[in-house]
């Protein structure tokens, strides 16, 4: 089974962002590669600012600078 994972910051995204997410990612990856739909898992895995370190920080350090 194709597995589509998706590793974001704590941006907002609510169950209809979700869901929408889900549907067209498993949607262009079924046109790409002829995999069935129902092959597919989608994962979203969500992470608070302070455990995303860009350039040896932290990204909520980041965003307050």
């Amino acid at each position: 089974m194709p597995v589509i994972r998706v590793d974001i910051g704590k941006h907002g995204l609510n169950v209809e962002h979700k869901k929408q997410l889900i549907e067209k990612l498993t949607d262009a990856a079924v046109e790409i590669t002829r995999i069935p739909k129902q092959a597919y898992i989608v994962i979203i895995n969500e992470y608070d600012d302070s455990n995303i370190g860009v350039g040896g920080v932290t990204l909520d350090k980041v965003r307050k600078a």
